[in-house]
């Protein structure tokens, strides 16, 4: 079975695993997390992700990072092989909550999967008035924005 990693910038990858594990508490062995601190400088964390990788055990492993380009996807870059560990940027729950799902699928599969469930999982969601109530004179207007 794969297992997942995540780096992200501090509190998010706590907080992405806290939330799988509210979901799926039995996969705590095989699900990891680095939180990167602002003030630590990328060797050490590349160091603490080394070790995170490790404490997994097994032998293939999905990383999943929050933003392209920044200092948790920079060091996964450095720490993933691309054959026995692959990485996926743009971590989200829905994400986590599908690869969690689908960890057994091999790890090709499963970057997949990942793709698929942060892409499916983000969407416009319409705004309608309760079923046979009308809108009340005060609500906004059709023309408010979304924030």
């Amino acid at each position: 079975m794969n297992s997942i990693l995540i780096i992200a910038h501090a509190p998010l990858a706590h907080a992405l695993r806290q939330c799988a594990l509210h979901v799926f508490p039995d996969c705590e062995r095989g699900l990891q997390s680095l939180d990167v601190q602002p003030h630590v400088s990328p060797e050490e964390t590349f160091a603490a992700a080394r070790i995170a990788m490790a404490q997994l055990g097994t032998e293939h492993v999905l990383v999943l990072t929050d933003v392209f380009g920044a200092t948790p996807c920079n060091v996964a870059a450095r720490l993933v092989d691309g054959v026995r560990s692959k990485l996926v940027a743009g971590v989200n729950l829905p994400m986590l909550l599908r690869t969690v799902s689908y960890r057994h699928e091999p790890l090709d599969a499963l970057v997949s999967r990942a793709l698929v469930g942060g892409t499916q999982g983000v969407m416009q969601v319409a705004i309608t008035a309760p079923q046979n109530q009308a809108r009340k004179r005060n609500d906004q207007s059709d023309h408010d924005h979304q924030q």
